[in-house]
């Protein structure tokens, strides 16, 4: 008899445990979801900017259309992106052409005056620092999530329910190397 209840309780306790690994898999899973979604968000906050900054450039320096062309180009390979990679190639691809823009800017003094510029510029340099923050905060849920889905015993409730690791955002190489500041 006290068998059968010792038996039965470490067959609770065990599923109980496969319950709470499950669910904690389930959840870390969604918090990845959730951290891209926040990279998302920002990233359409910035390509609502780009318009209006590329509209106010335009104004000033009508000759260059080369630059808004390559911004245009760039914001539109953003908002069709669909996965992690296409996303991170998009973005600093983007993130390229606004350089261009703004470097365009510093040859016109009345720009680089004008409220509206200023404003738009403020606007997007908030946005980048909230895509930073979101980014880092994407790839902390994901290292958690993919650790579960790695370490025993986890890994093996993972294997089971065909969890899979997610991607890292990551930064393209060109971006990694330290920016030549002259005087």
């Amino acid at each position: 008899m006290w068998i059968y209840i010792i038996i039965g309780i470490i067959i609770i306790i065990l599923l109980a445990a496969l319950a709470f690994m499950y669910n904690s898999l389930v959840g870390l899973r969604n918090r990845v979801k959730n951290a891209w979604s926040q990279i998302d968000v920002q990233l359409k906050r910035r390509t609502d900017l780009i318009p209006n900054l590329v509209e106010t450039v335009k104004g000033y320096a009508a000759h260059e259309k080369g630059v808004f062309e390559e911004v245009t180009k760039a914001r539109s390979n953003l908002m069709n992106a669909q996965t992690v990679k296409e996303n991170e190639k998009a973005n600093n691809m983007l993130t390229g052409a606004l350089k261009s823009l703004f470097a365009v800017a510093e040859n016109y003094p009345d720009l680089k005056a004008s409220q509206n510029f200023q404003d738009l510029q403020l606007q997007l340099a908030e946005t980048e620092d909230k895509i930073a923050y979101s980014r880092q905060f994407y790839n902390d849920t994901v290292l958690m999530y993919n650790n579960k889905v790695q370490m025993f015993p986890s890994n093996l409730i993972a294997r089971i329910f065909n969890f899979t690791e997610s991607e890292f955002f990551e930064t393209e190489e060109t971006e990694r190397s330290v920016p030549k500041v002259e005087f």
